[in-house]
């Protein structure tokens, strides 16, 4: 695969910002300007928006390129806007758009993002690809995947989060997880974070911002409008171009290259302790063969919910006395009986 250069430390954060939607020559224009006095040098415009419903704003489209040229005219930033279709990354490619980004909804269509990576065959544009909208880490590298095997020599991630039924503190969940194993797979790939879609809201831009760094994240892909109370789109999640140089002035950026002996120490015993841990997990999948040869012999139904009940209930009391939080043991324990489930039904029905 091939990818964007991987960013030294001492340039993080990246920041790609501008408006969720190009609504005006003068909204873009005034934007721009002002993130370009705050430093930011990649100004992003959506400028095709289909939403989740139909009758909103859904963008001005292909008459907002010569918007866009006049930022890069004027400013010297560099531009980039969303595709979701072969017809919109031609378009990007002939008004001379540096970066394409392709969104959660279209990372999800493997037909999508293949008719987009043969629109892009032979171009030098740089190409960053968001994650899907369900947390199918395999659906991201596939998409990121495609894009590469069409020649596209500069590549890099976007996580924006996950979409989950129902409503909690984020717009879509950030589930870290993913984009840390997206990492350790692909270990030069550059990763962006976009707390604006994430958090869906403006307050909580920075301490997702500064999460993202925590974990080594090489940028921030930001919203940012001159008037995001009168944006036309998603004005709750943008923030003006002061403010995120206020956000990003703030961020503590870890040095990730180099650890002292004591976190050495530290870490060897994690390795020692998770050794453990992996040993008597085997030992407790063992105990529950025994169990289902028990119950096939006896005629018993693999799952006793007297019993998982009592499980759960005393278990979680047990983590919570040793100062656990009771949701991640009940989300252990819960993983651990789905794979002595899985394992006793093979068994029985061998």
């Amino acid at each position: 695969m091939k990818l964007l250069p991987v960013i030294p430390e001492s340039r993080r954060p990246i920041v790609i910002s501008g408006p969720c939607s190009a609504e005006t020559e003068e909204q873009v224009v005034t934007t721009a300007r002002r993130l370009r006095a705050c430093g930011v040098g990649v100004f992003r415009a959506g400028i095709w928006k289909p939403r989740t419903k139909p009758g909103g704003f859904e963008g001005v489209g292909e008459s907002s390129f010569p918007w866009l040229e006049r930022v890069k005219r004027e400013t010297g930033m560099l531009t980039a806007v969303e595709v979701a279709s072969s017809r919109h990354a031609e378009s990007a490619l002939k008004a001379g758009i540096d970066i394409l980004w392709i969104g959660a909804r279209t990372t999800t269509n493997p037909f999508a993002v293949q008719d987009i990576a043969n629109a892009l065959e032979g171009s030098d544009v740089a190409v960053l690809v968001k994650n899907p909208m369900n947390p199918d880490l395999e659906l991201w590298i596939g998409a990121l995947e495609r894009i590469s095997n069409a020649g596209v020599c500069r590549l890099g991630a976007v996580h924006r989060g996950f979409s989950e039924y129902g409503r909690g503190l984020y717009r879509n969940a950030p589930q870290w997880r993913i984009p840390i194993e997206l990492r350790r797979r692909i270990p030069e790939l550059p990763i962006f974070c976009d707390p604006s879609h994430m958090g869906g809201s403006r307050e909580l831009i920075a301490p997702l911002s500064q999460q993202a760094m925590d974990l080594g994240f090489d940028g921030l892909f930001i919203e940012s409008h001159c008037d995001p109370d009168r944006a036309w789109s998603d004005r709750r999640q943008q923030i003006t171009p002061e403010r995120l140089a206020g956000i990003v002035s703030s961020l503590v950026i870890r040095d990730t290259a180099h650890i002292d002996d004591s976190l050495a120490e530290l870490r060897c015993e994690i390795d020692r302790i998770d050794s453990e841990l992996l040993s008597l997990l085997a030992k407790r999948m063992d105990i529950s063969r025994e169990i289902a040869s028990f119950k096939r012999e006896h005629g018993l139904s693999v799952l006793q919910t007297r019993r998982y009940n009592e499980l759960m209930e005393n278990r979680s009391r047990e983590g919570e006395a040793l100062s656990l939080d009771p949701d991640f043991v009940r989300s252990v324990l819960r993983t651990i009986h789905d794979e002595s489930v899985r394992l006793q039904m093979d068994i029985i029905n061998r």
